[in-house]
């Protein structure tokens, strides 16, 4: 079992420029590498902008087959650096049948796996249930040559069920690609309140589950085609924990970065003696987690 484990994340900007956005990322990957990280996750939906934030059916040319083309330059890269890489794609599943996925990248160059995002929003610039549907390979982590990954995005990094259903299968670390950011119209104290809302959720996961989290975001200003909003300005922060929900590396709200820190795997063994949340859980008293709502 690797004891440690050297992590980056690839935050950056998007323009309508697909080419020059996958540039970023794989300058990103290159440096990452460079730097001696193992394990790199990007953003989610890094080859883009983020263009749910209208309903347009054009935008289903963005979509690509997995296996396809970017997984083929990615795990050609992957296995070129010796790394593995997250990678957030949209899915192009069959004509009609598209999903948002996290695929993994070994450091052999193969899929060693791929997650279809199952919480999908349907909110004023995330309009995500017009071009997603949601996923049906569950809660199920990703055994790689560095470890088990517990594999989610966005909007799934809100819902401790998904968190809980990964650890309860042995992930030793939760991987979240994001793209989330605020209203420009929002007050400055509202955005501080969803950005630290946001990172205490997430923070919440490493904490009760006693393993790292790993939340990659975009930064950057990306209008609304369609006009009807101000737009979406993406917040970055994004960041690592420990498995008792220390920041162990964040970054910036508005700059393109490679953020690197260290995630000690060892550590979650002695958390979990001091702190056996899966041992107390009342399993005998949660039959009504499976209802929506208790009248």
């Amino acid at each position: 079992m690797i004891k440690s484990l050297k992590v980056a994340l690839v935050q950056h900007s998007n323009t309508n420029n697909l080419d020059n956005n996958f540039k970023k990322t794989i300058q990103g990957i290159q440096q990452a590498a460079a730097e001696n990280a193992q394990l790199i996750v990007l953003q989610e939906l890094h080859r883009s902008l983020y263009f749910c934030q209208t309903e347009d059916v054009s935008c289903f040319d963005l979509a690509e087959t997995i296996p396809g083309s970017s997984t083929e330059l990615l795990g050609q890269l992957a296995q070129e650096l010796g790394v593995v890489i997250v990678a957030s794609l949209f899915e192009k599943r069959a004509t009609g049948l598209y999903h948002n996925t996290a695929v993994v990248l070994d450091k052999d160059g193969e899929i060693a796996g791929k997650y279809r995002k199952m919480h999908i929003p349907d909110d004023p610039g995330f309009y995500e249930k017009f071009y997603f549907t949601p996923g049906d390979l569950g809660f199920e982590p990703i055994n790689t040559s560095i470890g088990r990954l517990g594999v989610m995005v966005c909007w799934d990094q809100w819902f401790p069920e998904g968190a809980r259903l990964m650890a309860m299968k042995g992930a030793q670390m939760l991987i979240y690609p994001t793209a989330i950011g605020w209203d420009p119209r929002d007050s400055q104290d509202e955005k501080i309140r969803q950005r630290d809302a946001w990172m205490i959720a997430q923070r919440a996961h490493a904490v009760s589950n006693g393993i790292p989290v790993i939340s990659c975001n975009r930064v950057g200003y990306e209008a609304d085609p369609s006009s009807q909003s101000e737009g979406i300005v993406f917040w970055g922060n994004s960041f690592i924990t420990g498995s008792q929900g220390e920041i162990l590396a964040h970054a910036s709200e508005n700059q393109e970065e490679v953020l690197t820190g260290i995630v000690d795997l060892e550590r979650s063994e002695n958390v979990r003696r001091i702190w056996p949340y899966l041992r107390d859980r009342r399993i005998d008293h949660y039959q009504d987690l499976l209802k929506i709502y208790r009248d």
